[in-house]
């Protein structure tokens, strides 16, 4: 697999890779990395005839944090008819009957997916983050390390929910909403709003 995205949150992909049993062949970025602790091949930038070619043999995985960003890899490998895999650390706790996408899902160690719940494309479940039963999370979304998703919780497209927040139960989390670390949210938090503290406002 070729990872997009080699700094920190591509050093936890590689981990994740690494542990599940894969190889990685190298790594895209808009330059060449001089810190480069796992010795992966340089590819090049995402957008090359080469770099293409390369993510058909070996497969690719997007590790950009960047919610935004990552959508916006994700499509332009989409209109080369390229599909991310996914990662998904052996650690994870992940309920037989939770749904995960096929492409583009992050899944740390010590993650806990709960019954019923849905991990949409290209999100983020983050170390050690729980989503509870019936939750969903959304395309792009991104789920903290720590942070609790309580039972039939929503996180829309391309959320954030910060390190050590807590969902109350049934909450809906709009799209492009940030979740500060450590909030606590008891209401509804409608799209492109940031909310912090405890409780969130």
């Amino acid at each position: 697999m070729i990872i997009i995205g080699y700094s920190g949150h591509g050093f936890v992909v590689c981990g994740i890779i690494k542990a599940a049993g894969n190889v990685i062949a190298g790594y895209c970025d808009s330059e060449e990395k001089a810190y480069n602790p796992f010795a992966l091949n340089y590819f090049g930038t995402e957008d090359t005839e080469a770099a293409f070619a390369a993510f058909k043999q070996y497969g690719v995985f997007i590790s950009i944090g960047d919610n935004v960003i990552r959508q916006k890899v994700h499509n332009k490998l989409l209109q080369q008819n390229i599909l991310a895999g996914n990662a998904v650390h052996p650690a994870a706790v992940i309920d037989a009957t939770a749904t995960v996408a096929a492409n583009g899902v992050m899944i740390a160690a010590g993650a806990l997916i709960n019954p019923l719940a849905a991990i949409h494309t290209g999100a983020i479940c983050n170390t050690g983050c729980i989503i509870e039963h019936e939750c969903a999370v959304g395309n792009f979304a991104h789920i903290g390390p720590g942070a609790v998703l309580c039972g039939n919780v929503k996180v829309g497209t391309a959320s954030f929910v910060g390190a050590g927040a807590v969902i109350k139960q049934g909450i809906i989390i709009g799209n492009n909403v940030t979740i500060g670390a450590g909030a606590v949210v008891v209401k509804n938090v409608p799209d492109n709003t940031t909310v912090v503290g405890v409780p969130a406002k």
